[in-house]
């Protein structure tokens, strides 16, 4: 922009004013403001101000903001300034907005999409706007060599004035206005296709140029116009083009000339087609693209005549032979038709299948989809997909920024980086496409913004999910949700602990092993339909494995009165059962927990429980803190004794795994461990000399030491970890030697050696040292 011109004057130098942005001086007679005036503005620009405090004294102001050269030049040029604080915005736009340079292209090829819409929209009542233009249709090629890129449209273009409207002016958009219009005028109605809002998509293009030029042709005007402009200029040029070699028919071109860092790699072109493939693959023009191919041509070649043979005058021997040619041509880039914004009615699963394959590079059929549009407050379409199998890499599970969702506006990709915004985590193993034309994105496209309209989509794709993996569990044929549970339930078992509201459809997808039910799994349904009308509650516990859930001591009255009870053997099992609290008005209960109510409780003999009251207080003696009681058990039948965990402390299981964390808190681990229940079984014989020994003897060593085995035994038994596995080691050790001596008929000398070598103090009980004392023994006979 010329520079503002503010100074003050006398009156009698006013004639001499020199003329202002190059024009005419006017004369002083209709130049100076009359007396009492304010202001005044000349054709040209110039301002005038009476200054009254100062007498005749005059200020003038150029506000011009065009510098013209001469009209008698040929092919005018003008210098035009940026209407806007330019350094600032331009270094705002190259630098901060976009965070990936290679969105330059999916925002000048949305650009020109709006322009062919703009034009067929326009063309329905002015048929003569199409004449002449050829199709409506997107050309880019790159020159690796002159390290440039051309986008040409045959589209509406622009006139002079359009010009310094839309890429004068930064954070117009030409489209906005375009779209206002058509609001106005109820008549037309309103094209909801374009894509441009922002007005900025056009200077995305200095993220990768050094130089712009932009040719164009409206068809409007008779004249074919240029705009030049250089990165980090605050200036652009703008005039009358005169080559009639660079002459359009209509539309626009658009010339980037690339910066030294970046010509290598967008000037490639298969580095372009593979841009309009991920960002632009489904505008609704064709777009093709300057490509390098190959073709087999047969050619003629003279063959020498061999030896002793002569070749007849005239008459050549001719060989032909296949070559490969290299030739340059254009190439459809976008040639897949957006699948979502056709009627499912009239699609076929293969065409699903396929679109799917393509999309997101997979080899496997998807075990289900969902096609459906959301009309009303918020309007989107979309295409979900089951996957066949779950990922291959262990970050892609639980990992809530996948790519899986691909984010489209107007069919244009903005983005499938999300860090939860349209999927929660544990349905982040969905894919698919979203597609909506009134997203809250930010003014570069590339970030979703927070709002409640995100919300509401959020929850309506979880709802359609839900539904497509319901369809599969509904299925006659069970295979295919066998595959998805085993691929996916994971993921299902996560949604019970982080989603709570959804826990009515989480519920019922859950699948697990049981007691009459090794082999498959059940659905809680299963096991409720199941239950007898006596049974309150829905038993299960938790182990590492299918194994150690089946022997568990803790099934063994419930197997015995036909109780079901559910295996939880993955480690995720028991915080997502526990989240749950209840099923059907059915609440979950642990079998490894003190206070175990099997629903038909027998009255309890109370002789029994006053004859073995005083082992259960000699036990807890011994014992010590070790545990927190000892009682009679209820849930025992063959085992002699298991060791139960409190109420409300972790379990058996819980507290493996949290021993096992790696950056557990152990200080956390004591009080979360809670109270340990010594639980005994008063049939089985072990118990019943116990009693014995504690009525008759209780001092008796052997007796203690019993005990304490005991316990170290039901520590394993209950899927807990003994606190020092070497010593209990060695009370097995010690309790297999005393029940196995003399069994099957050991010598009288080996007995005999084999008691004095346990009460020397330095006898080794190693079957080496027993040896050795019997060879001293012969020598010495």
């Amino acid at each position: 922009m010329a520079p503002a011109l503010s100074g003050t004057l006398g009156a009698s130098s006013v004639a001499a004013l020199r003329p202002c942005a190059g024009r005419r001086a006017p004369s002083a007679a209709s130049s100076v403001a009359p007396r009492g005036s304010g202001a005044v503005r000349c054709p040209r620009g110039v301002r005038w101000e009476a200054d009254r405090s100062r007498g005749r004294l005059v200020r003038v102001r150029c506000d011009a903001a065009v510098a013209e050269k001469p009209v008698d030049e040929e092919a005018a040029e003008e210098k035009f300034e940026y209407q806007a604080e330019v350094s600032r915005l331009m270094d705002l736009i190259v630098h901060s907005l976009y965070s990936h340079k290679e969105v330059f292209l999916r925002e000048l090829v949305s650009n020109a999409s709006d322009a062919l819409d703009k034009l067929r929209f326009l063309g329905v009542t002015d048929s003569s706007l199409l004449a002449d233009g050829g199709e409506l249709e997107i050309r880019i090629k790159p020159d690796p060599d002159a390290g440039t890129i051309t986008i040409t449209d045959t589209g509406v273009g622009m006139t002079k004035d359009e010009l310094k409207d839309c890429l004068g002016t930064i954070a117009q958009s030409g489209t906005s206005k375009f779209l206002k219009a058509l609001k106005e005028n109820k008549d037309l109605g309103a094209d909801n296709g374009l894509i441009g809002q922002f007005g900025v998509g056009f200077y995305s293009a200095f993220l990768v140029a050094e130089k712009v030029v932009v040719s164009t042709k409206s068809p409007k005007s008779d004249k074919q116009y240029v705009w030049e402009a250089v990165a980090d200029s605050s200036s652009y040029v703008i005039k009358e083009e005169t080559d009639p070699e660079k002459m359009l028919t209509r539309g626009t071109q658009i010339t980037l000339v690339l910066r030294p860092d970046d010509k290598y790699e967008f000037a490639d072109p298969s580095r372009i087609q593979g841009l309009v493939k991920n960002y632009s693959q489904f505008v609704s023009f064709p777009i093709y693209t300057w490509q390098e191919k190959s073709r087999t041509v047969e050619v003629e070649e003279d063959e020498e005549p061999k030896e002793g043979e002569e070749a007849t005058e005239g008459e050549k021997q001719k060989k032909k032979k296949t070559i490969t040619e290299k030739y340059w041509d254009w190439e459809l880039a976008n040639e897949t038709k957006p699948i979502w914004m056709r009627n499912p009615k009239e699609i076929e699963k293969t065409e699903y299948n396929e679109f799917y394959k393509k999309t997101f590079n997979e080899f496997l059929d998807p075990l289900a989809h969902a096609h459906f549009t959301t009309e009303g407050e918020v309007e989107f379409r979309s295409v979900l997909y089951v996957p066949g199998m779950a990922p291959l890499s262990n970050e892609e599970i639980m990992n809530p920024k996948t790519k899986n969702i691909r984010l489209y506006v107007k069919r244009v990709f903005i983005s499938d980086d999300f860090d939860g915004e349209l999927f929660p985590r544990y349905l982040s193993f969905v894919k698919g496409v979203v597609d909506s034309n009134d997203l809250p994105l930010n003014v570069s496209r590339e970030i979703l913004q927070e709002s409640r309209i995100v919300r509401i989509m959020r929850k309506r794709l979880v709802r359609k999910t839900f539904d497509m993996i319901e369809e599969i569990a509904e299925k006659e044929d069970k295979e295919d949700y066998k595959k998805f549970w085993e691929s996916f339930g994971k993921f299902i078992k996560l949604g019970c602990i982080e989603d709570t509201g959804n826990h009515k459809r989480l519920a019922p997808l859950l699948r697990f092993h049981s007691s009459k039910n090794e082999g498959d799994t059940i659905s809680l349904d299963q096991y409720v339909e199941n239950m007898p009308e006596s049974q309150k509650a829905i038993y299960y516990i938790a182990t590492d494995s299918l194994q150690s859930a089946k022997t568990a001591p803790f099934l063994e009255k419930l197997v015995q009165k036909d109780i079901e009870v559910l295996y939880l053997i993955e480690p995720i099992d028991e915080v997502a059962i526990q989240n749950l609290q209840t099923y059907k008005e059915k609440k979950f209960v642990d079998i490894s927990k003190e206070d175990l109510e099997l629903g038909d409780e027998e009255e309890e003999n109370k002789e029994t429980k006053q004859e073995f009251t005083l082992l259960c207080d000699w036990v807890k003696q011994q014992l010590g803190d070790k545990v927190a009681k000892v009682q009679i058990s209820k849930r025992l039948s063959s085992s002699p004794c298991v060791l139960v965990s409190g109420k409300f402390g972790w379990s058996a299981n819980m507290e493996r795994l949290m021993k096992a964390q790696t950056l557990g808190d152990t200080s956390s681990l004591e009080f979360m461990r809670g109270r340990r229940i010594f639980e005994i079984n008063p049939d089985h014989p072990i118990i019943k000399d116990l009693n014995a020994a504690c009525k008759n003897e209780p001092e008796s060593t052997e007796a203690k030491r019993a005990v304490e085995l005991l316990y170290e035994a039901a520590l394993i038994s209950s899927g807990y970890t003994p606190e020092s596995p070497a010593e209990l080691g060695g009370k097995i050790y010690e309790m297999m030697a005393i029940a196995l001596g003399g069994r099957w008929g050991r010598s009288d000398t080996e007995e005999a050696e084999a008691t004095t070598g346990e009460d020397s103090a330095e006898a080794d009980s190693s079957e080496g040292t027993v040896t050795e004392q019997l060879d001293k023994q012969k020598m010495h006979d």
